[in-house]
C-alpha cells in the first residue's frame, strides 16, 4: 500500500508517526470491511519490519518476524489483537532485540500476543495445542529470514494434515461449544460477529478444515462465502472504529451507528444483511461438516440401498432425498414430505434435493392441495427438531412458495430488548414450544398454526396484531380450513398478546377485567388455545418474558375467565393471588408486619398516603430491581404491600437489612430521597439495550374499572423511578387501591388503580394535574 510503502522509509520517528498513522487510517470513513482490515494489516507490517530492523542491527543470527492468526491472515480491525512470532535459528536472543521489539508497540497501546521460539519449538507446541496449531496455519512472513518463516509454515500444515482426524475432532467439537455459548448471528438480536454460528470463527474452522480433507465445499460455496464473510467482517470492523474498543458483540446501542457508517439507511436493514450473511455461513458450514461426518464413516458404510420413509422420499447416510422419479412440479406437497420426514428422522436434508425443490417446485396453488396443511401441521408438531428443517427449507427461499407472506419477516430485526430473536426465529420458535404444549389443548393443529403466523404482522405497516388478522383470513383460505377454524385463528392472532397484558397490567380482582377478557376471547376452547400461545410465545421472545410471576398471573386469569365462560357467576370468583389469607389475617392485626422470603417481599401497615412509595424507594436504595408489585387496602385503614425482586447474581438477598430500612421508613425516619440521590452518583449506569421512548407516556382510564381510575406509566427505567411516580401519585391525595408493576429489558410498564376518597378521579382538573405529576416524575434523569 501507498501508506505503507511511504512509512517503511521513515526512521528515528517511526514510531510516532506509525500511531498517527495507523489512527488516520481507522478513521478514514472511505474505506471498510476486508480492504480497511488488509491496509491496516500492511500499515502494521510496515511498522513492525522498520522496528525489526532497528532490533536486529548487528545481532549476527538468523530471525524472522512472522504474523499468526487473525494478523496472519492480513486481517486486522481497530481492536484486533497483534499475534506474532520473533523466529529464531535456536541460538539465545539477545534481550536487546526483544526489548527494541516490543516496548514500542506497548507504548503505542497495541494489544500484542508474542512469543520468542525456534521453529522446532513452535511446531512443537503446536502439535499438542489446538489454539497453537491453528494460529500456524495462518503465518504471514513480516521481516527477516523468509527461510525461517516458510519451515515454519510448511511444518505446520504438515504436522496438521499428519493429525487430521484427531484435529478435526476437536474443531468440531469447539464449533459446537461456540455455538452452544453465543448463540445464532443470524436470528439473535445481539449477535457475536465472531463466535455465535454463522459467525467468522465458522469461516475460519472450515478453512482448517480444508486443509485435512479434500473437496469440503461444493462448487459455488467458496465465493458465496467470501461475500457473506466480508459483510460479517465490515460490521465487525465498524464496530471496533465506533466504540474505540475491542469487542464482537453488536449490541443495540452500536447497531444505528455502524449502520451509518456501513451506508445503511438504517439499522434494521443493516441487520438483515448481517442475518443474510450468518445463514450462508451457516448453511455452508453446516453442509461441509456432514460432508466431513461422511467421509469419516460416521453414518456407516452405504449398501447401494435406500430407506424409504414417505412416499417419493427416501433416507441414506444420515440425509433425506427426493426419489430420482420424484416430481416436485406436479406434486408440490413433497416439499412438506421432504421436511417432516428429515424433521421426525432427525436428518440432514440432501442439497440435491433442496436445489431441485428450489428448481423445479412452483409457488404453491391457491388453495392448497387437499392434504397439505394436514401436512404443514404434522411438521410443526415434531416441534424443536422442525426449526433447523425450516431453516433449510428458508435457505433455498421455499418457505414463501408455501407462504408468500412469509417473505417480510425474513431476517427481519426487533430492535428492542425484549426480545432475543428476529421475527422469522421467533415464529419458529414459538411454533416449537406450541407442539410441546399440544396435549393441553382439545385443536393442537390450530395451536401450532397460530404459533407460526401470530407475529406474521410485524412485516407490514400498522398494528401487527390488526394486520395480521387479514393474513390469516388469506392464508386460512388458501389452506383450506374452515370458516369456524379460521375465526379461531384469527381471534388467537388478534389477541395473542391480550392475556400477559392484562395480567401483569390489571387488578384481576376487578369484575371489569375479567368481563373484558371474557368478552374478547368468546369461548373456553379459544380462552385454552390462547392461554398455550401465550406461553410458547412469551417462551420464544426472551428470558425476561416469562417467569413464575408472569405465569401465575396469567393461570388466575385464565382462571377466573374460564370459570364465566364456562357459565359461572361473577360473583362466585372471587379468588385472588394478592392478598393471600395469611396477609388478610395479618391486616386484620393492625400492626405493621414486614414478611420476606426467596424474591419476594410483604409489608403490612397503618395506611397513610406514600406508603407504597417508600417501600420501592427501599428497595430500590438496596439495588433491588423490581418486577412486580401489588397493592390492597382495606376499609379497616391497613395496607399491604407485595414486591417481587429480581435476586443478584449471586441470588442471595440480605432481606434482614431491607426488613430494617423499611420499617424505619414506614415510621418516616429514613431519608429515602437522600439515599436515593447518594446511590444514583455512584451506581454504575446500566447500558443501554436500545434506543429509549420519545419520552414517558402516561395513560389514565376510566372505563377499565367499575371502581378506580386506572394510571398506566410507560417509562425509561433509573433509579428510584417507581418511588418518585408512586410519591407523585400520593402527593396529589390519591390511594393506590392495586399496582401492577413489571420492568420490560430497559423501560417500565407500571399500573396502578388510585382513587380519591371512595371513588374515581373524576374532576378534569384534578386528572390534568395527575398526568402532568406523572409525566414530571417519569422524566430521564440520574441512574
Amino acid at each position: 500500500m501507498r501508506r505503507a510503502r511511504a512509512l517503511a522509509g521513515v526512521t528515528g520517528t517511526l514510531v510516532g508517526v506509525a500511531v498517527l498513522t495507523r489512527d488516520e487510517v481507522i478513521n478514514d470513513s472511505s474505506v471498510h470491511g476486508g480492504r480497511f482490515a488488509r491496509e491496516l494489516s500492511d500499515l502494521t507490517d510496515a511498522w513492525l519490519a522498520g522496528l525489526f530492523a532497528q532490533a536486529t542491527a548487528g545481532v549476527g543470527m538468523r530471525m524472522a518476524l512472522v504474523a499468526v492468526g487473525g494478523y496472519g491472515r492480513a486481517e486486522l480491525a481497530p481492536g484486533s489483537d497483534l499475534d506474532v512470532l520473533l523466529l529464531h535459528d535456536g541460538k539465545r536472543v539477545p534481550p536487546s532485540v526483544t526489548e527494541t521489539l516490543w516496548y514500542p508497540v506497548w507504548d503505542a497501546k497495541v494489544k500484542l500476543g508474542h512469543a520468542v521460539r525456534s521453529v522446532r519449538e513452535a511446531l512443537r507446541l503446536a502439535s499438542g495445542d489446538l489454539d497453537t496449531a491453528t494460529a500456524l496455519l495462518t503465518v504471514r512472513h513480516v521481516a527477516g529470514d523468509p527461510t525461517l518463516t516458510a519451515n515454519l509454515a510448511d511444518g505446520a500444515r504438515a504436522q496438521w494434515r499428519k493429525r487430521s482426524r484427531s484435529w478435526l475432532d476437536r474443531v468440531r467439537r469447539g464449533v459446537d461449544e461456540r455455538h452452544a455459548q453465543h448463540g445464532e448471528v443470524a436470528f439473535l438480536l445481539e449477535p457475536n460477529l465472531k463466535e455465535g454460528r454463522g459467525g467468522l470463527r465458522d469461516v475460519h474452522a472450515l478453512s482448517w478444515a480444508a486443509l485435512a480433507t479434500d473437496d469440503l465445499l461444493a462448487e459455488g460455496d467458496e465465493q458465496a462465502l467470501r461475500e457473506a464473510y466480508e459483510v460479517v467482517l465490515a460490521a465487525r470492523v465498524e464496530l471496533h472504529r465506533l466504540t474505540a474498543r475491542p469487542g464482537d458483540v453488536l449490541a443495540l446501542q452500536d447497531q444505528d451507528g455502524v449502520a451509518a457508517r456501513l451506508r445503511f439507511s438504517d439499522a434494521d436493514l443493516l441487520m438483515a444483511a448481517v442475518s443474510a450473511a450468518a445463514r450462508t455461513i451457516s448453511w455452508i458450514s453446516d453442509e461441509a461438516w456432514y460432508r466431513v461426518r461422511v467421509a469419516r464413516g460416521e453414518f456407516g458404510k452405504w449398501d447401494g440401498r435406500e430407506r424409504v420413509v414417505a412416499p417419493g422420499v427416501s433416507a441414506r447416510l444420515g440425509e433425506v432425498r427426493l426419489d430420482d422419479d420424484a416430481d416436485p412440479a406436479r406434486d408440490p406437497t413433497l416439499l412438506l414430505r421432504v421436511a417432516t420426514a428429515a424433521a421426525r428422522k432427525r436428518l440432514h436434508i440432501d442439497r440435491s434435493t433442496l436445489e431441485r425443490l428450489a428448481a423445479e417446485m412452483p409457488t404453491w396453488p391457491d388453495p392448497w392441495p387437499a392434504g397439505a396443511s394436514d401436512d404443514l401441521v404434522a411438521l410443526l408438531l415434531e416441534g424443536h427438531d422442525a426449526v433447523p428443517v425450516l431453516e433449510a427449507l428458508d435457505q433455498r427461499d421455499l418457505i414463501t412458495r408455501l407462504l408468500p407472506e412469509w417473505a417480510p419477516v425474513r431476517s427481519r430485526p426487533q430492535r428492542n430488548a425484549y426480545h432475543r430473536y428476529t421475527v422469522d426465529r421467533h415464529l419458529w420458535e414459538a411454533a416449537a414450544n406450541a407442539a410441546e404444549l399440544a396435549d393441553r389443548v382439545p385443536r393442537p393443529d390450530l395451536l401450532v398454526l397460530g404459533a407460526l403466523l401470530h407475529d406474521l404482522g410485524k412485516g407490514y405497516q400498522g398494528d401487527h396484531s390488526i394486520v395480521g388478522v387479514d393474513l390469516v383470513e388469506r392464508i386460512g383460505h388458501r389452506l383450506g380450513l374452515s370458516r369456524a377454524d379460521i375465526d379461531v385463528l384469527a381471534t388467537l392472532v388478534r389477541h395473542h398478546l391480550l392475556l400477559p397484558d392484562v395480567a401483569t397490567r390489571r387488578d384481576l380482582s376487578d369484575d371489569g377485567t375479567i368481563s373484558a377478557v371474557a368478552s374478547a376471547v368468546g369461548s373456553p376452547r379459544v380462552l385454552t388455545l390462547l392461554d398455550a400461545l401465550t406461553e410458547a410465545d412469551s417462551l420464544a421472545t426472551g428470558p425476561s418474558a416469562w417467569g413464575s410471576w408472569k405465569a401465575e398471573l396469567v393461570e388466575e386469569l385464565v382462571d377466573r375467565v374460564g370459570h364465566v365462560l364456562g357459565g359461572g357467576e361473577m360473583s362466585d370468583a372471587t379468588w385472588s393471588l394478592f392478598p393471600s389469607e395469611l396477609v388478610t389475617l395479618l391486616m386484620g392485626e393492625e400492626r405493621t408486619t414486614v414478611m420476606a422470603e426467596a424474591d419476594r417481599i410483604t409489608t403490612v401497615a397503618p395506611d397513610r398516603p406514600g406508603l407504597f412509595s417508600r417501600v420501592a424507594g427501599v428497595l430500590s436504595i438496596h439495588g433491588l430491581d423490581v418486577l412486580g408489585a401489588q397493592a390492597h387496602s382495606d376499609e379497616q385503614g391497613m395496607a399491604a404491600n407485595e414486591f417481587r425482586v429480581l435476586p443478584p447474581g449471586d441470588g442471595i438477598i440480605d432481606w434482614t437489612r431491607v426488613a430494617a430500612d423499611l420499617e424505619r421508613a414506614i415510621a418516616g425516619q429514613l431519608a429515602i430521597e437522600a439515599r436515593l440521590a447518594e446511590r444514583a452518583r455512584t451506581y454504575r449506569r446500566r447500558r443501554p439495550l436500545a434506543a429509549g421512548p420519545a419520552g414517558p407516556t402516561v395513560r389514565i382510564d376510566n372505563e377499565a374499572s367499575s371502581n378506580a381510575t386506572v394510571v398506566e406509566v410507560v417509562a425509561r427505567d433509573r433509579i428510584g423511578l417507581l418511588y418518585r411516580i408512586t410519591k407523585a401519585i400520593a402527593d396529589l391525595g390519591l390511594d393506590i387501591r392495586h399496582a401492577r408493576v413489571q420492568t420490560l429489558g430497559p423501560d417500565v410498564v407500571d399500573s396502578f388503580y388510585v382513587r380519591a376518597g371512595e371513588g374515581k378521579v373524576t374532576d378534569p382538573y384534578h386528572l390534568a394535574e395527575l398526568e402532568r405529576a406523572l409525566l414530571h416524575a417519569s422524566e430521564p434523569g440520574p441512574g
